[in-house]
């Protein structure tokens, strides 16, 4: 099992773009590994954990255990430094509440945001990041 936090993501969506930018920047402890749902290494992390093909928010897989909606979320931001982990108050919030409110939002990010051609390319500094298919062991 791969010891990193692994941030699934639509690799054409600015938000879900700019929302990696956010974790990379304040991840101090540079922990976080990150997987467009549309590569390759995507496929590959798809055929290891139980991960619809429908499923097109963001996703943590983090110790043996898979995160979604807003509770993949909260979990990212669980992780990060203060203030962000903080936002772990949310967890009072019934989940079905805040993922309705999720699924608003994501139904809705590309009209609000915009949606890239093609998937995101690290530059040669995030490279290290972004492993391909064979740099995780499961």
């Amino acid at each position: 099992m791969t010891k990193n936090p692994i941030v699934l993501f639509d690799g054409v969506c600015n938000l879900c773009n700019r929302t990696v930018d956010f974790i990379l920047k304040r991840d101090m402890k540079k922990q976080f590994r990150f997987v467009a749902l549309q590569s390759d290494t995507g496929e590959a992390v798809r055929k290891n954990f139980p991960i619809s093909y429908e499923m097109d928010s963001v996703v943590l897989i983090y110790e043996g255990k898979i995160f979604y909606e807003s509770d993949a979320a909260l979990e990212i931001a669980r992780l990060l430094p203060a203030p962000w982990k903080w936002a772990m108050a949310f967890k009072i919030v019934p989940a079905g509440l805040r993922n309705t409110v999720y699924r608003w939002i994501a139904r809705n990010r590309y009209c609000w945001f915009g949606k890239k051609k093609e998937c995101r390319v690290p530059t040669p500094e995030e490279r290290k990041f972004f492993p391909g298919p064979d740099d995780l062991d499961f």
